[in-house]
């Protein structure tokens, strides 16, 4: 495998060479004089501080050329959110923590390669990154209070529906549980499933466009909580898990002006976390109060934050979360929940 190394000091690019097996066709240069000249690699490993204005200015100039590099991974401060929305803005197909270690980075390189992955996995990996890039540009647009693209997670969501259409849910749960962590993954894995579901209960298209839109942006209200809470191994206290469910709301007024957005995605975004029993929040919605579109959000929401890949915890099986999902009595709709066993179960 042919990996290029770029960092932003002498240090970062020293170690990461010096930790290479000798399998590895391994080239480097700092990024302050980077040309990307070494052609037909395989994958770019990129170690910059992403808070320095100087390092973006340095990769922008090179996204062109990264962008030809099929596996583009960024070594990033784990517990910090605008430099893993900046990598993925600036092209990053996976980001990991800065602090991982070498054995671990060439596993993951290991598992990347193109003697594991065909034609077909790299077309759900590319739609997986895309979709990836665009939460990215939302949270990072929550941020800093600027305008949310919704062209544009729209177009990313149009690119899941269709790549899930070709290849299938199982193939982009597997790329998605692989390639991505924490809130992102969850987004991307929720737009999937959605996808799934409504493509299996046959929706027409306006209707699934509503759905997979909602689903990209029913999270977005996290951007301002910090992910050492988001992220948090073990049981959250009193006052976390208040904070948490403000994200709800805090979606909701964060796009609720935007012309773009239909007032059903708009209800999606504040009330996924509603049940028919009205014990859920932010409003104690109940019965008939809760929309069709939240109705199917919320049974991928549950389905999808069960499953995903954590850290701090064992993955939960499709059959053992669609038995969890099932058991909700009273709190989702039932002929839902049965027609959803399809898609949790063998597509």
């Amino acid at each position: 495998m042919r990996v290029h190394v770029i960092g932003d000091t002498v240090g970062k690019v020293s170690r990461l060479r010096a930790n290479f097996p000798s399998q590895y066709t391994v080239s480097s240069e700092l990024l302050s004089g980077a040309t990307l000249q070494n052609g037909d690699l395989d994958a770019v490993v990129v170690a910059a501080d992403l808070r320095n204005l100087e390092n973006i200015s340095a990769l922008k100039q090179l996204l062109a050329k990264l962008n030809q590099i099929r596996r583009r991974l960024f070594l990033v401060e784990q517990n910090m959110r605008l430099p893993i929305a900046q990598a993925y803005a600036l092209g990053a197909t996976q980001v990991l923590p800065s602090t991982v270690t070498p054995a671990q980075l060439v596993a993951e390189l290991y598992r990347l390669s193109p003697v594991e992955a065909g034609e077909k996995r790299l077309g759900v990996r590319a739609v997986t990154a895309a979709g990836a890039a665009s939460i990215a540009s939302m949270f990072q647009a929550v941020l800093r209070g600027a305008a949310v693209d919704v062209d544009g997670a729209r177009d990313a969501g149009r690119k899941i529906a269709d790549g899930i259409a070709e290849h299938g849910l199982s193939d982009w749960l597997e790329s998605v549980r692989r390639h991505h962590e924490g809130t992102y993954q969850h987004c991307l894995l929720v737009t999937g499933v959605a996808v799934d579901f409504g493509l299996s209960l046959g929706l027409k298209q306006t209707d699934m466009e509503r759905l997979y839109t909602a689903a990209m942006f029913h999270d977005i209200g996290k951007a301002a909580i910090p992910l050492s809470i988001l992220d948090k191994p073990g049981r959250l206290d009193v006052d976390e898990r208040a904070l948490i469910n403000t994200h709800p709301v805090a979606g909701y007024e964060a796009l609720k002006g935007n012309a773009g957005l239909s007032l059903e995605v708009l209800d999606a975004v504040r009330h996924h976390h509603e049940y028919l029993d009205g014990s859920g929040y932010p409003d104690a919605l109940s019965g008939h109060s809760v929309s069709d579109i939240v109705r199917l959000l919320t049974i991928c929401d549950i389905f999808a934050a069960l499953i995903e890949h954590r850290p701090y915890r064992s993955t939960m099986s499709r059959e053992d979360a669609y038995g969890v999902v099932r058991g909700m009595d009273g709190k989702l709709e039932k002929p839902l929940v049965s027609a959803f066993r399809e898609v949790a179960l063998t597509r």
